[in-house]
């Protein structure tokens, strides 16, 4: 039998509410029970750790930080639950009557003290092996010290990977050039294009020579004499570094239309290592007809030699915090600078009747003009095909390279050629020595480990070292290791070895890629020849960002801070070793 509309409207509860009756009762069957509203999220039936989410320990932080949103069942609510404490037990408490140990287990001069990290741990010491604190030192001076080698570490753990720095400060640098409102960018390129490009062209010719070279002193190969120290000294030599469209030699061979590109082998290195860098640099491209020349302008920091400029903890800025000024970047950068000039004049044995002479004279050296006596150094023009198989003309480039010294073959008894550089080492302790070991005692014994680490942290100007010997041709790459006296003095050092390496070999253990760098240097020669127009451009390495900038300026820009053609800066230093 259907059923009417009024006996439905009919049935229907007369005090105008639906549901079951609501009630003030708390208790069901008996039991406490804890009312919620249905738009609450349920949680965990039991949760520990609400009382202790401000630990800093194994969960805490990081268990809370997952389920920061969730609402724990309950919570919102009084506690129906709670026990009320009596009185005699609100003022009972436990008595620690352990006696406090004032000992801390030392060892070293100036009492350090060895504590293990733990957890996340202060700002500094967030997991990892532990804390290496150095604590009263001499004179009642605190300095405090921090391994960073980490190792499996406590509960903390050693932090891997690129996430490693996530939480610290993006660092400011400058830019090694002002940017001005009328330069126009014509182009961004990322480092992830550049790692990508290829070019395999020859081992190049040479066109002519200049200069001259002394033989290399061999005693500075043998490990010093235990307990003696080798000072290095100050040798003044006139030793100059020619920007390329001031290089008298360059400019005959520009009119002999020898080539297309021309540059030294201190910009080209650059720019062929351009995806290692880290702090900013800029060189001035110009092209004039069909040449293209790659300059830089005076005072550029391509001259200078940086320190540490690859390390995870790079040395910081004023700005940034660090107070020792011998540590800045821009100070380390001069000190290594001064180091590699006179380290090359010292370590060669200076006798006139016992010199390698190029077929023609040094071309930036006037005799009559000078005051000190001409270094060792030898100027090699080569030339390297950069052509495609689509070219209808070839391209060719010509590079001044630079040679510093030549020795003797042990076995055939020919003449070598070398280029020598040097490493240096300022504090293996101080902030921004990117965990470098302690040359004095581990150059000898872990000489492999000292060399990989300062492959990490200066990998940027070991691979321009070694471009610059490719491409002269060198039979070998000298490199020596220079440390301070004492590490707050910058201005007197020892010569703790010198070691071989042949460059060619030296670049497959760095996985430096010559292919890669050829492959640069002909996208940024494309881009200026793309213009086809002449003028002058600024490329520039972002000082934040893994990315070059090419601008296009006018054509006055720099050219009051030029000396005019023919001139040249002379490398040398006036201070003490």
């Amino acid at each position: 039998m259907p059923v009417s509309l009024s006996d439905i409207v009919a049935s229907l509860p007369s005090d105008g509410t639906w549901g079951p009756p609501t009630t003030t009762n708390s208790l069901v069957d008996g039991v406490p029970y804890a009312p919620y509203s249905k738009g609450d999220k349920l949680g965990r039936m039991a949760d520990w750790t609400t009382e202790g989410k401000d630990r800093e320990g194994r969960g805490g932080r990081q268990y809370n930080r997952n389920y920061k949103d969730q609402q724990v069942y309950g919570a919102g609510t009084s506690s129906l639950f709670a026990v009320q404490v009596a009185e005699d037990e609100s003022s009972f408490s436990v008595v620690d009557n352990t006696r406090a140990s004032t000992k801390t287990r030392g060892f070293g001069r100036g009492g350090a003290t060895f504590i293990r990290g733990r957890g996340r741990g202060g700002r500094d010491q967030r997991g990892g092996r532990g804390t290496f604190q150095r604590v009263g030192g001499r004179g009642a001076q605190q300095n405090t010290y921090y391994d960073n080698r980490g190792g499996r570490g406590g509960r903390g753990g050693r932090r891997f990977g690129g996430w490693k720095d996530y939480d610290k400060p993006q660092r400011n640098r400058d830019s090694s050039v002002n940017i001005k409102p009328d330069w126009q960018m014509l182009e961004e390129i990322d480092f992830n294009r550049l790692a990508k490009l290829n070019l395999e062209t020859s081992t190049g010719e040479d066109i002519d020579s200049y200069g001259f070279l002394y033989y290399y002193d061999r005693t500075y190969d043998k490990p010093p004499v235990k307990n003696t120290e080798r000072k290095l000294n100050v040798v003044d030599r006139a030793a100059y570094n020619v920007t390329t469209s001031q290089d008298p030699i360059i400019h005959e061979l520009a009119e002999k239309d020898e080539a297309t590109i021309f540059a030294t082998d201190n910009i080209l290195s650059m720019l062929m290592c351009a995806p290692r860098s880290v702090y900013s640099w800029d060189m001035v491209i110009t092209r004039s007809g069909n040449k293209i020349f790659l300059d830089k302008r005076d005072g550029s920091s391509l001259d200078m030699v940086s320190v540490n400029e690859n390390a995870a903890d790079a040395p910081l800025e004023a700005s940034e915090g660090n107070k020792d000024q011998i540590n800045f970047p821009g100070a380390l950068a001069l000190e290594a600078t001064f180091i590699n000039h006179n380290f090359v004049n010292q370590t060669v044995i200076e006798a006139e009747n016992s010199k390698f002479e190029m077929p023609h004279e040094n071309p930036f050296y006037n005799p009559s003009e000078e005051t000190e006596a001409l270094a060792s150094k030898a100027y090699k023009y080569r030339r390297f095909d950069l052509s495609l198989e689509k070219d209808e003309d070839p391209l060719h480039l010509i590079v001044r390279t630079e040679l510093d010294a030549v020795v003797k073959n042990n076995i055939s008894g020919e003449d070598q050629f070398l280029v020598v550089k040097a490493l240096n080492e300022f504090d293996h302790k101080a902030q921004g020595s990117g965990g470098a070991l302690d040359w004095r005692t581990k150059l000898t014994s872990q000489r492999g480990a000292v060399v990989a680490t300062e492959m990490k942290n200066n990998s940027c100007k070991l691979a321009r070292w070694t471009v610059q010997s490719i491409l002269a041709r060198a039979d070998v790459m000298k490199l020596g290791f220079v440390s301070r006296t004492t590490p707050k003095s910058n201005d007197r050092h020892v010569i703790l070895g010198v070691v071989g390496y042949d460059p060619r070999k030296f670049a497959e253990q760095m996985n430096l890629n010559l292919n890669n760098g050829w492959g640069i240097v002909r996208t940024i020669v494309d881009m200026i020849r793309g213009m086809n127009k002449d003028g002058k451009y600024v490329l520039v390495k972002d000082p934040n960002k893994n990315l070059l900038r090419l601008y296009e300026v006018p054509a006055g820009t720099f050219e009051e801070e030029d000396e005019g053609p023919g001139g040249g800066e002379e490398v040398g230093e006036d201070g003490g070793e």
